[in-house]
């Protein structure tokens, strides 16, 4: 059965031009069909390491419990990712089955060096801090975590301490904090001007800029890498434009971009201090188009101004 399901699987990629990518499970070949030369990256402030501008959310998407069609489906998406020189994979132990979706994939596809895991902890935290991240690493398969996150701040104190120790014992690689919640920006702006981290992850997308005024001038300020997450505002903002007509010939034109999704995305990758934006999605074609968001020109400040006004033109 593993076999004819390989088989098809190598078909289906064949047919979408991804087959160079292909590996049997426990290893993904190096070369990738999708140029992985022209993938965008920017670099970690605190330590020089290039990361691609799209990462992937796992978010709702994930949670698909033991369901051998779903987790078939979302291995295929997670297929695509790498296929398309993905890195960033983000996800919580807030996300239900999230992990263990991933562990699924990643045991199907193996692990190429591409592959940044990010993960976060959350209440209880101190003595149980260690305990989740085991836990979870189990879940993934994975040794050890690139970046784990303090979720919404739950806690951040006692995680942040704990975090640290594991970094500098190399048991993970970055450390960083996550809010989705604007309420929490003025504990997050002074987190990130006084504690010692190496990302932080927001809200921020074509609507909801609030962390232009402070919290991103601050992390670019400070070295901090920052992972834009909701760029889709959890789905409502793309649905509403792909009623609309196509992406302005002008986009198309100045920085190649041919669909909605590389529109949202490349504006929110473009800002300067933005690292990562991780979308989420369960569906191949829509991973397709995330991907194509992270290759080609991005806009530049003035271009970043005409996609604002025509948003808020509609």
């Amino acid at each position: 059965m593993e076999g004819q399901y390989l088989r098809r699987q190598f078909l289906k990629m064949l047919s979408a031009g991804l087959a160079g990518v292909w590996g049997l499970p426990g290893r993904v070949h190096a070369q990738e069909a999708m140029a992985a030369a022209t993938v965008v990256t920017k670099a970690i402030p605190s330590s020089g390491e290039a990361l691609p501008v799209i990462g992937m959310g796992t978010w709702r998407t994930f949670n698909v419990g033991d369901d051998p069609q779903l987790l078939a489906a979302r291995t295929q998406v997670l297929e695509a990712f790498f296929a398309h020189g993905g890195g960033l994979i983000d996800s919580s132990p807030m996300y239900g089955s999230a992990a263990d979706t991933i562990g699924h994939a990643l045991k199907q596809l193996g692990k190429p060096e591409s592959l940044f895991s990010a993960e976060k902890v959350w209440s209880p935290a101190g003595g149980t801090t260690r305990e989740q991240i085991a836990s979870l690493a189990r879940r993934w398969g994975v040794d050890k975590f690139d970046l784990v996150q303090v979720h919404n701040l739950d806690n951040w104190r006692e995680h942040l301490a704990v975090l640290r120790d594991m970094k500098a014992a190399g048991d993970l690689r970055y450390v960083g904090i996550t809010t989705s919640h604007g309420r929490r920006h003025p504990e997050f702006e002074q987190i990130l001007a006084s504690e010692d981290i190496d990302f932080c992850q927001l809200t921020y997308n074509i609507t909801h800029r609030e962390a232009e005024r402070r919290l991103l001038p601050l992390a670019r300020e400070k070295g901090i890498a920052v992972i834009a997450n909701r760029p889709y505002d959890g789905g409502s903002l793309i649905k509403g434009l792909k009623r609309r007509d196509a992406v302005p010939e002008w986009a198309q034109q100045e920085f190649a971009c041919s669909t909605w999704a590389e529109f949202l995305l490349k504006f929110i990758v473009s800002h300067p201090a933005i690292n990562c934006a991780i979308p989420a999605t369960s569906r191949v074609p829509h991973m397709n188009e995330n991907m194509r968001a992270g290759k080609g020109p991005l806009p530049d400040a003035a271009a970043r101004q005409r996609m604002v006004r025509f948003i808020e033109s509609l």
